[in-house]
């Protein structure tokens, strides 16, 4: 039973598995068409795991998935799901720069509205690659894009992806940007606790982590953001040996469970998209210029 009425926004990165980060020094660019793809058979489980449920949500998808598999992507659409992007390659935001990344979320944006028929609003960066710091451009970038929303910062340190002091809350990092949606914290023991998915869910016993999101929602009042990819409920992908061992166990661990961790999430937690959970906050930001031509 859901202990908490306030409404969650529940998201999906669709990737494929050697698209990760955890991966990038072990399998280069020029070879990921040689591996077979998994993203379609995992997301259909993900997509009937959520009708079971009357669950909504927001699919950020890359640019490259959608070229390659247009009937998922309408398939996402058809169901009442959100679709956003997740730029077109998979590559970091601070590492291919403004330029770049113009061109990217361009790129993407287009190959998912001509693929899907709706207008994509939102945008996730991979591996959370976007921060005050070291892109004070982006979302700048993005409103002029035609974006609406971004959910690109996680306020924690982490070795791969980080802003420990950003906001913890939605905000507009720029007055002439779009709308940031951070993922999920729990203030606690003076530091940003994780309180998202992705791998720290699959790790932290799964009381811990319903208790931390409901105290996000009963004591703070407020929506929780979680995410996960369709990797992580794929434990018969192929195994990376030649991945370093802290890569591989990022990677790889617990996936056997995280299907049924989904589910029970599904159960205990009210969910919906991204642009309906944080509509308000989405609508708060300044108007959108025209998109690029």
């Amino acid at each position: 039973m859901t202990e908490h009425r306030i409404r969650n926004a529940m998201s999906v990165d669709v990737e494929e598995w050697f698209q990760v980060q955890a991966f990038a020094g072990t399998i280069p660019r020029d070879r990921w068409d040689s591996f077979g793809t998994r993203v379609e058979a995992s997301t259909d489980r993900i997509l009937a795991r959520f009708a079971e449920a009357g669950a909504r949500a927001t699919f950020f998808i890359l640019g490259c998935v959608a070229d390659r598999h247009p009937a998922l992507v309408r398939r996402i659409a058809a169901q009442g799901h959100e679709v956003a992007s997740h730029g077109q390659g998979h590559e970091l935001v601070h590492a291919i720069g403004e330029a770049g990344f113009r061109a990217d979320i361009r790129r993407a944006r287009r190959t998912l509205e001509d693929v899907a028929g709706v207008a994509v609003r939102g945008y996730r960066a991979p591996t959370f690659s976007i921060g005050p710091a070291i892109t004070p451009w982006a979302h700048r970038v993005l409103a002029e894009e035609g974006y609406c929303y971004s959910s690109s910062v996680f306020p924690v340190g982490h070795d791969l992806y980080g802003a420990p002091d950003a906001p913890r809350g939605p905000h507009l990092p720029d007055p002439d940007g779009v709308t940031e949606l951070p993922m999920t914290t729990l203030r606690a023991l003076g530091r940003n606790l994780p309180c998202s998915g992705g791998g720290w869910f699959r790790l932290a016993p799964y009381p811990l982590f319903r208790a931390a999101l409901n105290r996000v929602n009963a004591a703070e009042r407020r929506a929780g953001i979680f995410y996960f990819h369709p990797w992580e409920i794929d434990p018969g992908q192929p195994r990376l040996a030649a991945a370093p061992a802290r890569a591989r166990f990022r990677h790889y661990a617990r996936q056997t469970s995280m299907e049924t961790r989904i589910t029970r999430l599904l159960r205990d937690f009210a969910w919906g998209r991204m642009d309906e959970v944080f509509s308000t906050a989405i609508d708060a930001a300044p108007p959108l210029r025209a998109a690029a031509a």
